[in-house]
């Protein structure tokens, strides 16, 4: 895993762009000043929202080098590897929260990295594209299509929490999102989600 450490905190760059929905989620949860890692950062605009509203110390990591190059040139701090492989050389407890935001679901082995994910961070915070959307389903009924592949691989927001029971980790938080707006938080309750969320994000503890 190439190691590239910067010193200096990264510049605020203004882009003009309107945030992702479930970045603005994950930005309502992060805690001042935390230890982030986020995982898949790609061009970086998470990484710096987060240092940007919560003060946050955060760290890239992609797979990318022409994504990591740019990221390191605007002043983040993101080392190139294979979440897959390199997570595994974070020592345990490194950081409050490691995030995968429209990253897990891209990996070959999600649970593999997730079980990894939840002895490097304190909590473990994912957002999914959900496949159980109304629209998605309509889409398999009508046309016998599922995939979409520009997206993330086929889960639903039962599928994943019931991999987070099956892990034995739980879910502090779940918020569904629709159209760019969240609804109210989810738990126990999955079907209305499953349904009428096209994305949610969760927020998993060991």
């Amino acid at each position: 895993m190439a190691q590239l450490e910067l010193v200096h905190p990264a510049p605020v760059e203004r882009t003009g762009l309107q945030p992702r929905a479930d970045h603005d989620v994950i930005a309502q949860i992060v805690a001042d000043g935390a230890r982030v890692l986020d995982v898949g950062c790609g061009d970086g605009a998470l990484m710096r929202m987060l240092i940007k509203e919560c003060s946050a110390s955060v760290r890239g990591l992609d797979i990318d080098p022409a994504k990591v190059h740019r990221c390191v040139s605007r002043g983040l701090s993101v080392v190139q590897g294979d979440a897959e492989r390199d997570l595994e050389q974070f020592p345990s407890a490194a950081f409050d929260y490691i995030i995968f935001s429209h990253a897990l679901m891209k990996l070959h082995d999600p649970a593999a990295v997730l079980r990894t994910a939840a002895r490097v961070g304190e909590r473990v915070i994912v957002s999914i594209n959900n496949a159980g959307h109304w629209r998605p389903r309509l889409r398999m009924i009508f046309q016998g299509k599922l995939a979409r592949w520009t997206d993330d691989a086929p889960c639903t927001v039962r599928d994943f929490a019931g991999l987070a029971r099956d892990m034995r980790m739980s879910v502090e938080r779940a918020v569904p999102i629709s159209r760019g707006h969240t609804g109210a938080p989810f738990a126990r309750t999955l079907w209305r989600a499953n349904w009428f969320a096209e994305q949610a994000v969760f927020v998993l503890a060991p």
